[in-house]
């Protein structure tokens, strides 16, 4: 998923999960949905561009394409990251949503236990040009394991490390880092002057589940067991979590100030060259919107652990961020919706979507155009098809993403204020969230 998705929405899920398991209306079967209303669709698209706006520019002219294949007219509404997942929620109890929407993939598993959502079967999926058209890392984030997907993958991205050309060259460092080690002497280096080496989103609570998610996996750690149960504050995952804080708090790479980010400062700090390096998805088409040139910054893989190269297992990189598009079951233009999914997830309108977002398309066709050949969109794709991992497929995925993630958060606060973060304080903070997951 992408940019400041608030995940503090996600704490209404528990209730709201709970009382929409048997919701969604429709028919019983995989098909759901109904015909009643042949000539109109509502989508909701989440936003991809600088603002709302842009993406009205950008959706508008490919939605009237589909109007005119069609004769279905669609009734567009951007929705911001901040109230997105608390108007699906409302929409999954209520049974009122719009026809097609756009969800966050860590989302998936969450919004299928609720039932609401058609299930991608191979009926659905060869409605659309069949299921193999999709890269599979995508596929593998768009739903829980053994289930069919409640969502097709719409843009993908994955993080990359972005590096401001100019302020490594004055420092004299000549590559980015490969690793966190390298990271924390190169940092030290960046970090003087009031300027500072890395940007984080301290506030953001999506921010802070996708790296320490990371960095869990670098210390071969999982935030559940195999059986669904949250594994917290077990010893690899404090360590992680106290090793991404303190990057603020013992390292002093990250300005105290980054602790109250959560709506991409850091993205314009480092456009303006207060911040050498910033961990992100798909950059490029903000750093342009903040006044940026192409070539004015570097891109390379997110660091690993000291040794190690971008892979799986330890070496994971990245989880698989994107952007996935749902259909309600309870449509009243099953076919219609089927059709705009399928316009949506053409080869020719990856293109041009995934282009104009700086995304990287998972349809495997649309990945072979030039467009994509550039070094950021390589960096991504290559991490997305070798070291990226999908956060958990669970269906209290948002529920984690809260409890966590604010943890993170108040880790950040405590290192802002000058306290000690220190491994007891690092496992208190997980063990009340892991705790907060069962009440």
């Amino acid at each position: 998923m992408r940019r400041t998705r608030a995940a503090a929405a996600a704490a209404v899920a528990v209730s709201l999960l709970s009382a929409v398991t048997a919701c969604g209306g429709g028919s019983a079967d995989n098909e759901g949905g109904s015909n009643s209303a042949p000539k109109e669709l509502t989508y909701w698209a989440s936003n991809q561009g600088p603002d709302i706006t842009a993406d009205q520019a950008t959706l508008g002219p490919e939605l009237k394409k589909f109007e005119e294949q069609t004769g279905i007219k669609v009734k567009l509404e951007v929705v911001p990251w901040s109230d997105l997942l608390n108007r699906i929620l409302a929409a999954t109890a209520s049974g009122q949503g719009p026809d097609v929407l756009n969800i966050g993939n860590t989302w998936s598993s969450s919004l299928q236990a609720t039932g609401a959502l058609l299930p991608w079967n191979a009926q659905n999926f060869e409605a659309i040009g069949g299921k193999d058209r999709f890269v599979a890392s995508a596929i593998g984030s768009a739903g829980a394991a053994g289930q069919d997907p409640a969502a097709v993958p719409l843009y993908s991205m994955s993080y990359a490390l972005y590096y401001n050309k100019k302020m490594f060259q004055e420092a004299g460092i000549e590559k980015p880092p490969a690793t966190w080690d390298e990271m924390v002497t190169t940092g030290q280096k960046l970090s003087k002057d009031g300027k500072w080496a890395l940007g984080a989103e301290g506030s953001n609570l999506s921010n802070n589940i996708h790296q320490a998610f990371v960095f869990a996996k670098q210390h071969g750690a999982d935030f559940f067991d195999a059986s669904g149960k949250p594994t917290f504050d077990s010893p690899a995952n404090v360590d992680a979590v106290k090793q991404y804080v303190d990057l603020m708090a013992k390292d002093k790479i990250i300005a105290p100030g980054n602790a109250e980010y959560d709506k991409n400062q850091s993205l314009q700090d480092f456009a303006n060259g207060k911040t050498a390096m910033v961990l992100w998805q798909s950059a490029a088409s903000s750093f342009k919107a903040h006044g940026m040139k192409e070539g004015d910054w570097g891109v390379a893989p997110v660091p690993v652990p000291a040794g190690g190269t971008p892979g799986s297992g330890k070496n994971t990189n990245s989880m698989v961020a994107g952007i996935n598009m749902a259909v309600f079951k309870n449509t009243d233009n099953i076919d219609g919706a089927l059709k705009f999914v399928k316009f949506m997830t053409s080869d020719e309108e990856q293109k041009i979507l995934n282009k104009t977002y700086g995304s990287v398309p998972p349809v495997k066709a649309a990945q072979t155009d030039i467009a994509f050949a550039g070094e950021d969109l390589t960096v991504l794709r290559d991490t997305l098809a070798t070291s990226a991992a999908p956060l958990p497929q669970v269906p209290e995925e948002s529920q984690f993403e809260t409890a966590v993630g604010t943890a993170v958060k108040e880790l950040f606060a405590e290192a802002a204020a000058g306290r000690p973060v220190t491994t007891e304080s690092v496992r208190t903070r997980l063990t009340k969230a892991q705790q907060q997951m069962s009440n």
